[in-house]
C-alpha cells in the first residue's frame, strides 16, 4: 500500500525510531510501513492519523479505489 508516511515524518523531522516511539512500534515496522512491505493494522492507520492530523485517506492509497 503506497503511502505518505516518509514525507510526513519527514516535516516533522523525525528518524524513522522517533516515529516509532510515538506509535510504540519498532523502527523495523516503521520501515515496512514506509516501503509497504506492511499494511498496518486499523487500530495503527487511526492512530497515524491522529498523530499527523489528517485523514487515513490522505495518509495511505490503497492503489485499487480507482479500479472499480
Amino acid at each position: 500500500m503506497k503511502n505518505q508516511l516518509r514525507e510526513l515524518r519527514g516535516e516533522k523531522g523525525w528518524s524513522q525510531q522517533a516515529l516509532a516511539d510515538h506509535l510504540d512500534v519498532s523502527r523495523q515496522t516503521v520501515n515496512a510501513l514506509e516501503t509497504g512491505k506492511y499494511d498496518p493494522s486499523l487500530p495503527l492507520a487511526f492512530k497515524l492519523a491522529r498523530l499527523f492530523g489528517e485523514p487515513i485517506e490522505s495518509i495511505f492509497d490503497d492503489e485499487w479505489a480507482g479500479d472499480g
